[in-house]
């Protein structure tokens, strides 16, 4: 009896170690980037606007010009707009919403749809700025330009521009993978070179592995492709990693457990309209995203 009891125990003892291993998961959420907002004297050209093209909503608001917000686009949702509606649910564009909220200017990107939609709001004599839509570091200052410029406040646009420097990380030989999951719709893909993520992960000396070894911007998650690549970090955004269920979810993705990170469920996570926003936020992400990367790697030691 003396020697199934010790048995028992020791199983019970070796089950509550395994279930109680702490993943060294990193999230940096919207709230953690404060946006810079500029002052200027000037009064825009335009009262109310909808903007829907990625970040543009993010952007006005930096020019200090929150107040000519009428619409937004869906992952526009840092605070400072928690009242402005929301126009494009399921990120398709409403209609019924944005003429009954009666705007000047809608500005939209190359990505804002349906089309069918579009073209509706353009014969209702409302004038359409379509923004560029840069999936890199590099076009954050054209793109707060162009805002700006479409409202009317094009020096408030240059001050802000002239906000981004160019900031020195000293190069490491970490591994990343960025991972896009959507576990509730099957998607799941591992970023290569244009992802977006590519961009903000060479700023900070990173390697991107999947930028160094993948032919498209998003490539088909495999078990082999993962396991060969042997990333010591994984990055994902956080609802995609809520989407799996969490990091023990996550892992249980077919080749996630058999890589380092998967291993030592080194995690870092990003708030979805932060990470790939690239807009006013994007450049003071950078260090708190080396950061975690580093954090979560010396975890996994």
């Amino acid at each position: 009896m003396k020697k199934l009891l010790t048995i028992t125990l020791i199983l019970s003892v070796a089950v509550t170690g395994c279930s109680t291993q702490k993943p060294a998961v990193s999230d940096i959420s919207a709230t953690d980037i404060a946006l810079p907002i500029v002052q200027s004297v000037e009064v825009p050209a335009v009262k109310r606007v909808v903007a829907l093209a990625n970040g543009s909503a993010e952007i006005i608001a930096a020019l200090g010009f929150t107040s000519i917000l009428v619409g937004r686009d869906v992952a526009s949702s840092i605070p400072e707009l928690k009242n402005v509606p929301v126009d494009n649910p399921s990120h398709n564009v409403s209609i019924e919403n944005i003429l009954s909220q009666n705007p000047d200017l809608i500005l939209i990107d190359a990505n804002t749809s349906p089309q069918t939609a579009l073209d509706t709001l353009r014969k209702s004599g409302i004038k359409l700025v379509t923004i560029s839509d840069p999936f890199n570091l590099n076009g954050v200052a054209i793109k707060e330009k162009e805002v700006a410029s479409a409202i009317g406040t094009p020096l408030a646009g240059l001050k802000l521009a002239s906000q981004i420097q160019s900031a020195n990380f000293p190069k490491s030989e970490l591994k990343v993978a960025f991972l896009y999951v959507r576990g509730t719709s099957a998607i799941y893909l591992i970023g290569g070179k244009g992802s977006g993520a590519d961009s903000l992960l060479t700023a900070i000396g990173m390697r991107d592995i999947g930028a160094e070894k993948l032919p498209h911007p998003f490539n088909s998650m495999t078990a082999e492709e993962l396991i060969s690549m042997k990333p010591d970090v994984l990055l994902l955004m956080t609802k995609g990693l809520q989407s799996v269920s969490g990091v023990d979810g996550l892992v249980q993705l077919p080749g996630i457990a058999q890589t380092p990170a998967g291993k030592n469920r080194a995690i870092v996570t990003v708030d979805d309209s932060l990470l790939l926003s690239f807009g006013p936020r994007s450049v003071a992400l950078l260090p708190k995203l080396r950061a975690a990367i580093e954090k979560v790697a010396r975890k996994a030691k």
